[in-house]
């Protein structure tokens, strides 16, 4: 995957990142990882990796708002006992829980159960994108650090 992807750099970064978050079980963190290595610009890289997965958070809390339970198993492979263990965690915690919607197996159950209950969309927004930032702010800092003690 790696040399299909590298090539086309932010881009690709913003396609993987996305997907991430929405339809396949990929990560994005090793394309970011890989990019700033490679020289590219951490800030525009991390800005890149947290829009494209805050936009797939968004896709997948749109599915939960207009789609059927067909669809989230479907198209998401989510199925009703995760779902709903993501809405009894929401509705304990709120809108503070979405800050773990980076969270591998855990952040897309999170992000479709605050569309199924209808949170709206800035109490969603915020905290999605601040966790998403957060976790890409991390891996180019380590990413970074690292380079600076093995150089």
């Amino acid at each position: 995957m790696e040399e299909i992807l590298i090539p086309y750099g932010y881009p690709a970064l913003f396609l993987l990142s996305f997907c991430a978050a929405t339809l396949l079980p990929l990560g994005s963190e090793w394309l970011l990882a890989t990019l700033l290595l490679q020289g590219s610009d951490p800030v525009l890289g991390v800005a890149i990796a947290t829009a494209g997965n805050t936009l797939g958070a968004l896709t997948t809390y749109a599915i939960g708002l207009w789609g059927s339970p067909l669809l989230f198993g479907r198209l998401l492979r989510i199925d009703g006992g995760a779902r709903e263990r993501a809405e009894h965690f929401y509705r304990r915690w709120g809108p503070w829980s979405l800050l773990f919607s980076w969270v591998p197996v855990v952040g897309d159950p999170l992000c479709l159960a605050a569309g199924v209950l209808r949170v709206g969309f800035v109490p969603f927004l915020l905290p999605v994108a601040v966790g998403k930032l957060g976790r890409y702010l991390v891996v180019a800092l380590l990413v970074l650090q690292g380079e600076r003690l093995l150089a």
